[in-house]
């Protein structure tokens, strides 16, 4: 099954869009079996849980952190991924680069963006992201490369279109005011919505369910 839904998936993926295998509370097995169909990517929400399986698996492929990133878990954070794509607040951005500089590493970053204004999600608020990004543009061993969104649960997909369209507004804005050849990526889109976020724009998508089905509760 995880076999023919990868394979399903890369051909509606458009080659310029990374696919970021989501795999949280997936096993090591899971995870190595969509590396050797041509994974490239593995996302994980939890620092802890990703270094259990970074252990084994290495560098075999890039990792993203695509869930919220604590501040007691930043040490460890730097050293596993090769991207973190939900930074959202300026201490965040503190504790990055100064752990990055302790490994000479520079780390991409993308601006998680809390589109539709929820309360119980993390996320710098639209009216808020001009002024976070000047703030943070400037640290030298982070490379601010562009937005993510998770977009708020909708019954139809249909739904989260406007959101997204959204986001991608934000991200030209964003990068007319950079001019930075680094604002490159705007993640949107999982596993029932990543083929309305590709049309709005998105070049990276975080699906999981879609490739490994239902987690088991």
């Amino acid at each position: 099954m995880i076999s023919e839904n990868f394979k399903k998936i890369l051909k509606e993926i458009p080659k310029n869009v990374i696919l970021v295998v989501a795999a949280k509370n997936r096993s090591i097995e899971e995870i190595e079996k969509v590396i050797s169909l041509g994974a490239q990517v593995i996302g994980e929400n939890y620092v802890q849980e990703a270094e259990k399986k970074f252990n084994v698996i290495k560098d075999k492929v890039k990792w993203h952190l695509i869930g919220h990133l604590q501040k007691n878990k930043v040490k460890k954070a730097v050293k596993i991924f090769d991207m973190i794509e939900t930074l959202d607040s300026v201490e965040l951005v503190y504790l990055l680069d100064k752990e990055c500089k302790k490994i000479n590493k520079i780390m991409p970053v993308l601006v998680e963006v809390n589109i539709a204004y929820e309360e119980r999600k993390s996320g710098v608020l639209p009216k808020d992201l001009k002024d976070f990004v000047n703030e943070v543009k400037d640290f030298s061993n982070l490379r601010l490369s562009g937005l993510m969104t998770m977009g708020p649960l909708v019954k139809n997909p249909e739904d989260i279109r406007p959101y997204f369209r959204e986001t991608k507004k934000l991200f030209e804005d964003i990068k007319n005011i950079l001019n930075s050849p680094d604002w490159i990526y705007l993640s949107m889109g999982m596993s029932d919505t990543y083929k309305i976020a590709i049309e709005e724009g998105a070049n990276i998508v975080r699906i999981g369910t879609a490739i490994f089905g239902p987690r088991e509760m």
